[in-house]
């Protein structure tokens, strides 16, 4: 099904690379103009150029948005650049592996600012230009790990799992305005974050014998599911949750 977005602005946050960049390279390809969110400005320039090179509009814009000042000059920005934004993905996220015991309250804090409070300061400030035009996304990004967990990723899992709440209560909030929020569960993904363990024959091998499907997840395949979400076509799912995982949290 060919998705248009055309007229549509889409602010993503975690732009710079992963599945916030395939995101933002599949949202402009179907015609919206895109706003890349993230701190590193080097990497956040590289995917601008990419997406203009394949023909589409983007921006990119220098934001810590865990810092509520940092949000503020964002919206500002991105309203002087684009106007006011009808999609908002709030990609952004940390992980630090450890026991719950190891923690310190600073590492604990930063994980959940980094997921929880800054999708918190993202709605707050770009949902109230959604309303009044019968249209507006909120897609946030969640993981496997808000279903099931494993050692070492309390922190992360709490955070992942606070954003499920937070995404029912907000639907239901915006739901008069047809504004739809939901979240998308990513499970293991051929990403960045996880070439250690690829280019390890044996340790990859291991793993992909605990995924159902036997493989990696494919970046643009969450791409095309936000896609989706945008769309016409989807505008009576609101306040779910799509695990998209390769049939892991299945078993």
């Amino acid at each position: 099904m060919k998705i248009d977005l055309s007229g549509r602005t889409a602010v993503i946050t975690g732009a710079s690379r992963g599945l916030g960049e395939a995101m933002a390279k599949a949202l402009a390809e179907s015609g919206a103009r895109i706003a890349l969110v993230a701190r590193d400005t080097k990497k956040l320039e590289s995917v601008r150029d990419a997406i203009a090179k394949s023909g589409g509009a983007a921006e990119f814009f220098a934001c810590d948005v865990t810092r509520e000042e940092d949000v503020t000059r964002l919206m500002n920005e991105v309203k002087q650049r684009f106007g006011a934004p009808q999609i908002l993905v709030n990609n952004a996220g940390i992980n630090i592996r450890k026991n719950l015991v190891d923690f310190t309250l600073e590492e604990f804090r930063s994980i959940i600012d980094a997921s929880l409070t800054s999708t918190f300061l993202m709605c707050r400030g770009f949902v109230p230009g959604m309303k009044g035009s019968g249209y507006g996304r909120v897609l946030n990004l969640s993981s496997i790990m808000g279903h099931v967990s494993l050692p070492g990723r309390s922190a992360y899992s709490a955070a992942k799992s606070a954003l499920l709440g937070l995404t029912r209560a907000l639907a239901l909030e915006l739901a008069g305005d047809a504004i739809t929020v939901n979240c998308i569960s990513p499970g293991p993904f051929a990403t960045e974050m996880n070439t250690v363990l690829i280019n390890n024959p044996e340790a990859n091998a291991q793993f992909l014998a605990g995924v159902p499907l036997g493989r990696w997840g494919d970046a643009g395949e969450i791409g095309s599911l936000a896609c989706y979400l945008c769309s016409e076509a989807a505008g009576f799912i609101t306040g779910t949750d799509i695990l998209i995982d390769g049939g892991w949290t299945a078993r």
